[in-house]
Parts: C-alpha cells; sequence; structure tokens
C-alpha cells in the first residue's frame, strides 16, 4: 500500500510540475538510446548480455547495413556533441568521453575498405557463425527453439559473407597469401557428414534437459540434424567452393597492409585506435629495439644463473627437449589446470576486489586450433549466467611447452584478461560502458602487466618458467617492432620471423601463427606493450608521491576500478587518486 501511494504521489507532483530538461536528462536518454541500438543491431550480443528480445535473430550482414550503422553512430555523435561535458558531473564526463571515441571510431573505421576483409587466420565470420552456441544459455525449451531459429538464418548470411568477399577481392582487399595457406581448412572443419559431430549440433550433444519434454527433445535434435546436413553443410560448402574459385588466387603477395588502397591511412588509423595514443608507427618502432635490447640484456642474467653458456643454448633447449612438453592434451590441460588454482590462492594478497564470476578451461575448437595462438579468453556474462573461459590450443603438442603455462595464464585468466572483465561486467556504470567498452591498449596491457605480477606470486619459480616470463616480454616488445616493420616499413614475413625467431622463446609454430596474426590483424599487437608500460609508470609514480602510504592492492583497485579506458583517461584516473591517497588518514 505505501509504494502504491509513493508512486501516487509522485505521479501527481510530476503533472503538477513538470521537470525541464537539462544536459543531465539529455545525457542519460542519449546513453538509453545508444544502448537499445546496441542490442537491436547486435542480437547475439544481446543474447549474451541477458536481454532475451532478438534471442531469435543473427545481425544482418551487408554493407549497406554497415553504411546504415555508422550513419547512426554519426547522428548519436551530433547530439553528444550539443551537450557541453562541463555540464556534466564527474562520472558522466568520463562516460561521455569514452562514447565520444567509441562514436569516432565505428564512424572512422567504416569509411575504409578494409571493412569488407571479413576472414583471416586470426577470425573470420565463417568461424564467429559456427561458435556461436558458445555464448549462449540454454536453460529451457524456449532457449533451444530460438537457436534453430538462428540457425535457419546461417546459410543467408554465409551468401551475404561470399557475396561481400568476392566484391572486395576485386577491389583489391584480399588478404596475404602466406597467410592463407591452411586457411580453407578452417571452413571445411565445420563441414561434418555426421551432424552430431558438428559446432553447430553442440547444445544437443548433451543429456536431455530435465525440463524439456522427451518427444520435443527428439524433435530439437531431428531439427538441428536436418538443418546441419540440408542447409547448413551445403552454405559451407559453398563458400568453401567460392574461396577456392574467386578468393584463393587473387590473395596478394605483399603483406603489409599499406599495399592495399588505403592502406597507409588505414593503418594510421589502426594505430590510432588501437593505442590510444597518438605515437607515430615508427617512434613506436624505435620504442620496440629499446625494450627487445633491455629484455635481452636480462634473459642472458637467466641464462647464466641457469648454468646456460649463453642465452641461445638455454632457448635451444627449452624449444626442444622433450621433457618440456605435454604427451597427450589431457596432460596440458592438466598442467594448466593446476596453475591457474595456484594463482587463484595468491590473488587476495593483490586485489581488494575480486570478480564473482568463474572461469572455466576448455580446449580451442579443432576447426581452427592449428593456425590459431597458444591460447585466448572467452568472456562470460553474469547476467546470462555464462562463465568465462581460457581456451588452450591443444593441437602441435611440441609447440606448447609447460614452462610457459604460468605467464600464459596469469595473461588469459587471472589476473589478467578474466580478472579485468568479469570485474567491468560488475561495476556500477552504464551498460552500454560495461559491455562494450574494449580498449586493446588498457586490456591487453593489463594482461602484460599482469605476467609481470606473476613475479610478486612466486610462479616463476624455475630459470625456465623465469625465460618464459621474459620470453613472453619480449614476444610483446619484438611486436612493436614486427608490427610496424610489415605494414610500415615494407618487411617481409620472412623479415619478421627471422626477428621473432632471434629475440624471442617462442617455438616456430607459435612464431608463424603470431606473424600470420600481425598481418592480418595490423596494429592490434601493439596495443600490449604500450598499455603495459603506462600502466607500470603509473604504479611508479604512485609508490613514488606515496611513499609508505602505497598500497598495491588499492592501487590495482584504482586502476580497475573505471573498467577499460583509454591509456590518457587511465593517467588522470590515477593522479586522481593518487591525490586522494595523499589526505587518505
Amino acid at each position: 500500500m505505501r509504494i502504491r501511494t509513493t508512486l501516487l504521489a509522485a505521479t501527481m507532483l510530476a503533472f503538477a510540475a513538470p521537470a525541464l530538461a537539462g544536459p543531465v536528462e539529455d545525457f542519460q536518454k542519449l546513453q538509453d538510446d545508444y544502448w537499445a541500438a546496441t542490442l537491436r543491431d547486435s542480437p547475439l550480443f544481446a543474447t549474451q548480455v541477458g536481454v532475451k528480445d532478438y534471442d531469435r535473430q543473427i545481425g544482418p550482414l551487408s554493407l549497406v547495413e554497415m553504411d546504415r550503422q555508422a550513419a547512426q553512430a554519426a547522428a548519436f555523435l551530433k547530439q553528444l556533441d550539443a551537450i557541453s561535458a562541463a555540464s556534466l558531473p564527474p562520472a558522466d564526463q568520463a562516460n561521455r568521453a569514452v562514447l565520444k571515441r567509441q562514436l569516432e571510431d565505428a564512424i572512422e573505421a567504416n569509411r575504409y575498405g578494409e571493412r569488407q576483409l571479413l576472414y583471416s587466420t586470426l577470425g573470420s565470420y565463417h568461424d564467429y557463425l559456427a561458435g556461436m552456441a558458445d555464448g549462449i544459455p540454454f536453460r529451457s525449451a524456449g532457449d533451444y527453439d530460438n537457436y534453430l531459429a538462428r540457425l535457419e538464418l546461417v546459410p543467408d548470411r554465409m551468401r551475404s559473407y561470399g557475396e561481400i568477399s568476392v566484391k572486395a577481392a576485386r577491389e583489391g582487399y584480399v588478404q596475404p597469401c602466406v597467410t592463407m595457406t591452411n586457411f580453407a581448412g578452417t571452413i571445411t572443419g565445420n563441414i561434418s557428414a555426421d551432424p552430431t559431430q558438428s559446432r553447430f549440433y553442440t547444445p544437443f550433444a548433451v543429456q536431455k534437459p530435465e525440463n524439456v519434454p522427451a518427444t520435443e527433445w527428439a524433435a530439437f535434435q531431428a531439427r538441428a540434424k536436418a538443418l546441419i546436413t540440408a542447409k547448413i553443410n551445403p552454405a559451407y560448402q559453398a563458400f568453401a567452393d567460392l574461396y577456392d574459385r574467386d578468393l584463393k588466387a587473387k590473395c596478394r603477395q605483399s603483406v603489409g597492409v599499406s599495399a592495399m588502397p588505403q592502406g597507409r591511412e588505414y593503418y594510421a588509423f589502426q594505430v590510432r585506435q588501437q593505442t590510444t595514443t597518438n605515437l607515430t608507427p615508427d617512434e613506436i618502432h624505435q620504442l620496440g629495439l629499446r625494450e627487445v635490447a633491455r629484455i635481452r640484456a636480462e634473459m642472458v642474467e637467466v641464462a647464466k644463473k641457469a648454468g646456460f653458456a649463453s642465452r641461445e643454448a638455454m632457448i635451444a633447449d627449452m624449444r626442444t627437449n622433450p621433457k618440456w612438453f605435454a604427451k597427450s592434451p589431457d596432460e596440458l590441460l592438466q598442467v594448466t589446470a593446476l596453475m591457474a588454482k595456484t594463482i587463484d590462492g595468491k590473488m587476495p594478497s593483490l586485489f581488494g576486489r575480486l570478480p564473482r564470476l568463474p572461469y572455466g578451461i576448455r580446449p580451442m575448437a579443432l576447426a581452427t586450433a592449428p593456425g590459431d595462438t597458444t591460447a585466448r579468453y572467452q568472456p562470460g556474462s553474469p547476467d546470462a549466467g555464462i562463465a568465462g573461459f581460457y581456451l588452450v590450443n591443444t593441437t602441435k603438442l611440441d609447440q606448447r611447452p609447460f614452462w610457459e603455462i604460468p605467464a600464459l595464464t596469469v595473461h588469459e585468466a587471472v589476473p589478467g584478461h578474466h580478472m579485468q572483465i568479469a570485474l567491468q561486467q560488475e561495476l556500477d556504470m552504464p551498460d552500454w560502458r560495461r559491455n562494450t567498452a574494449f580498449f586493446t591498449a588498457f586490456v591487453e596491457g593489463w594482461g602484460l602487466y599482469s605476467e609481470r605480477l606473476g613475479i610478486e606470486m612466486g610462479i616463476y619459480d624455475t630459470p625456465q618458467r623465469d625465460m618464459g616470463r621474459l620470453g613472453y616480454e619480449m614476444w610483446r616488445a619484438s611486436r612493436l617492432v614486427v608490427d610496424t616493420g610489415i605494414h610500415s616499413k615494407g618487411w617481409t614475413k620472412e623479415q619478421a620471423v627471422a626477428f621473432m625467431k632471434d629475440n624471442t622463446t617462442l617455438t616456430d609454430a607459435n612464431i608463424d601463427a603470431e606473424v600470420n596474426r600481425y598481418i592480418s590483424n595490423p596494429g592490434q599487437a601493439l596495443a600490449y606493450k604500450l598499455g603495459e608500460l603506462k600502466i607500470r609508470e603509473l604504479r611508479a609514480k604512485a609508490e613514488r608521491e606515496l611513499g609508505p602510504k602505497f598500497d598495491l592492492r588499492r592501487f590495482h583497485d584504482a586502476v580497475l576500478g573505471q573498467g577499460a579506458v583509454p591509456l590518457d583517461a587511465l593517467e588522470a584516473q590515477i593522479n586522481a587518486w593518487i591525490a586522494a591517497e595523499e589526505t587518505r588518514a
């Protein structure tokens, strides 16, 4: 009764004295509209964050749709520019700055013909569709029925994918030949003569859920098998044929994106977007060379202490000695799981706030794993009830050494990606920012900084593990040199591989996959080291200025407390935190 009375009083007050809209209200409405548009335009993402309005849809795929979304972003930006930052409270000023950058990046990204390049060795649209069930919760008969409705849409999206790819190739937007040697397998690997072995069938390859009647479950399974056999397999085969006929032979001999139309401008944009800095490719290249020299000197000292004649001798043993490698996928997963739980037990000493969402460990999909990187993180969703996952590459076991597992795990799981992303999903901030603000320099910079936290955790407790840590840091420093070398200085793939081989501890298969990645995704690899160096710089400043008042747990909570932000925003955020800490009793 009290609730009803309060609502009635509020309604009468609203009619009696209608409020005048102001900048705060205008900005709130803009954020609400932006979030609603994001969910509407990205149905699978909406499902993943617990919004069920679009559960039977897959976002349309066309250049017209890309242009529509860019025009929509421009309209939002125009509204945003009409709202003065000074008229908003501090929290909304931060939200406004992040939203402005996201809108500007979306608008600019759509201006380049490279937007049409939807396939690569790093990730492709066909793989996105094949793995869509991984991010969907299945709890009711309706969830399975909705998924089947989405499967019905797969052939249409695959046709559009093919049409866009052919148009892109005609205009000179194709991948380099050297990265695409095994690409066809990533398409045909999703075609299964037995539909029950298809990735698309995964939700039905489980024991019948208790809340789904047996007859309905059997009908769902039958529909899935029929869709996979009659529609999805042919759609994937058609794209495989199209690739072989119309795309494969048009691959380019050059590896740098600068060789494509608008290539230099596109690379400059990618560098700005990925690093959130105004550094030029040449400045980044030189920074990389300095970092490589510093880390190499540290590696020499580790090898000397371990009793090896040289850094090279130790790395050669680490790359080839059978004792450093698993004999089965299960053994690799078991060693990884033990390391993950060991790290879990050390987390409270470094953080005041830990995420509630757990993470699991599972192997990468076999269709794409052979050409993929060593591991990656797949975000979960507290709202949808989906855990995060640390995905481990269990192929080519002679290329997945035990000594890299500690550094790999702190980066991909905790305190790296799972920690940062799962905490962001819990923060008290607008939905759009909790779920879509992803600045690579922050996210990957934090992941690399987390590798360094492994020193304080004591997990690099053998010379090989310590060399593995330095090798991983060298890997990211080398990226600064190699990425800019390829896309700005005309390096060949052979030059890039030779530089990585000479300086990192990575095995040959990993080096090949990594260089292919830098070729396929220009600029992304630059963000790691630049972000890590900024976080380390800010920590050193806080330690210096706060002295005995410095609390590492509180510093980490402050870094993660606003979610992913551009590096200049992070610097302002930590400067404000230092000032507040100085006055704290």
